[in-house]
């Protein structure tokens, strides 16, 4: 009874009820005024006409296109708004403008030195090239001199995390999708108060939507000296603007110190709460140089909400600044974020570089396999081709509706010679590509349509570091726990599941 009084007043269920009813609202006016007004209904379906034109002629996925063309074909007289409220890939204009204004304010702090793009072109081109595309179109710089650590487990994380927050003398950057109360948020959270008692300024940024805090949380945090923000305030509203969330998982301190991946700041991710299994999930801690990228991808989002911070002196926040220069032989590293207010789709394409570059091996792991046209054949083409393809994804689902849709691409994959295996003890929410033993990607992106299209992601992109080894030694262990999925498993299937992958596919890119 607790349990349910608690969920009738909770934020989620108050919030959930009231778009609902807004919706209900809504359909019930449009279907009255389109029933009694002949011009009433013309003006919807000429709206829902002009909204296809526009939709077929924007630079969005394909499978956006046909999507949302069938629902505006589907329902003229409500698919061409409904497209208008829920159907755009962003945050607004005023948002993308804001947005700009600080890409371009940080822009000189990111400028890429050439010199390191061309000792690893003598190197190693390819590897080059990619890296290069990274520069060009996420517009951050190649780094050197930085150590790599790969951790295989959240409980990793969060020992390694702590361990650095309580060496922290100057500032800490946290900027994460969910942070919850328990035994890891409360243990970060003690550790921050002593810190900002010690004078360690403290910023944190969570997603409003993501974080399962009460409604303005962070002028809880602000009576402990914690400077906080909400991103993107989740208000109970028929509008676009909650498409788009900060999934991004980042801990700075000093400047020194890095952390990204999928860890967020919650019981499930270090095995304290057992919600679907063992929970398997992975991060990379960084140290030198590299971590300046962190650091400017924490402070573009910051400045979204705090913009008299953007005239702050930036250069107190370098790796160096309060740690004496050392040197590290241990590759190069790129970490990058991917934002929905732009055209590009940093992300996926880094993927696809990889998948397409290799020539002996890609190793993947995905919470979620709910891919497009383009990463289907890439990962098709190179298995075709004699690359060993593997990807692992979990054998307990968080959500079924989307380890339906992972299931439903087993068949090609497996029939192009993709080798697929499911992490029998639980639910592995790890987000890593090893590649040749030379290249990778770790990073908080996942391989679905709201990762690679409508969140605010990162990554750690490297060339032969040290993490790369350790990633693909975890990602060989971690197989004797998997089971691998046959084609004849793959192809037996009733035919009403064969109905619904049909009909979950189709509509992939809205989940």
């Amino acid at each position: 009874m607790k349990k349910l009084i608690k969920l009738l007043f909770s934020r989620v269920f108050m919030a959930s009820i009231l778009i609902l009813l807004q919706a209900a609202i809504l359909i019930i006016a449009i279907w009255r005024l389109s029933d009694k007004f002949t011009y009433f209904y013309a003006a919807f379906i000429f709206l829902s006409l002009f909204v296809i034109f526009v939709i077929i002629n924007r630079r969005i996925n394909s499978a956006y296109k046909l999507v949302w063309s069938i629902t505006i074909l589907v329902l003229p007289v409500f698919g061409g708004l409904f497209y208008l409220l829920f159907g755009g890939n962003r945050m607004g204009r005023k948002m993308r403008k804001k947005m700009q204004a600080i890409y371009n304010n940080t822009k000189p702090y990111l400028k890429s030195d050439p010199a390191l793009l061309d000792e690893l072109y003598l190197i190693d081109k390819q590897g080059a090239k990619q890296a290069s595309y990274l520069i060009n179109c996420a517009h951050y710089p190649l780094c050197k001199n930085t150590e790599t650590k790969y951790l295989p487990m959240g409980e990793d994380k969060f020992i390694a995390l702590i361990q650095e927050l309580e060496q922290a003398k100057h500032f800490v950057f946290l900027e994460y999708f969910i942070i919850e109360p328990g035994i890891m948020w409360d243990r970060i959270l003690e550790i921050l108060k002593t810190k900002v008692t010690q004078g360690v300024e403290v910023r944190l940024i969570y997603d409003d939507a993501g974080c399962l805090q009460p409604r303005k949380y962070y002028r809880t945090l602000e009576k402990y000296g914690i400077k906080a923000v909400a991103f993107n305030p989740f208000r109970p509203s028929l509008t676009v603007r909650h498409n788009s969330r900060d999934h991004r998982k980042i801990a700075v301190i000093d400047g020194w110190v890095g952390f990204t991946g999928g860890i967020n700041l919650a019981d499930e991710y270090i095995n304290k709460k057992v919600k679907y299994g063992h929970w398997k999930d992975s991060s990379i801690m960084l140290k030198g140089q590299g971590v300046w990228n962190l650091t400017m991808i924490f402070l573009q989002t910051w400045y979204i909400y705090r913009p008299k911070d953007a005239k702050e002196d930036k250069g107190r926040f370098r790796p160096h600044h309060y740690a004496p220069e050392q040197v590290y032989e241990d590759g190069y590293v790129l970490p990058f974020g991917d934002s929905p207010l732009d055209d590009e789709i940093v992300a996926e394409y880094a993927y696809l570089n990889l998948i397409n570059k290799a020539t002996q091996y890609v190793y993947i792991t995905t919470p979620y396999l709910v891919i497009d046209d383009e990463l289907l054949t890439a990962l098709c083409v190179a298995a075709k081709g004699g690359t060993d393809v593997r990807i692992i994804t979990p054998h307990i689902p968080d959500k079924w509706y989307v380890h339906t849709l992972t299931r439903a691409s087993y068949y090609h994959l497996i029939d192009a010679g993709v080798k697929i295996y499911e992490y029998t003890p639980g639910f592995i929410h790890s987000k890593t590509f090893v590649v040749d033993d030379k290249l990778g990607i770790v990073g908080t992106i996942n391989l679905d349509y709201r990762s690679l299209y409508l969140h605010f992601e990162c990554g750690v992109w490297m060339y032969k570091t040290k993490a790369l080894a350790e990633m693909k030694e975890d990602y060989l262990e971690t197989l004797k726990a998997c089971r691998q999925i046959s084609v004849q498993e793959s192809q037996n299937i009733s035919w009403r599941r064969r109905w619904l992958n049909a009909i979950l596919r189709l509509f992939a890119p809205l989940m």
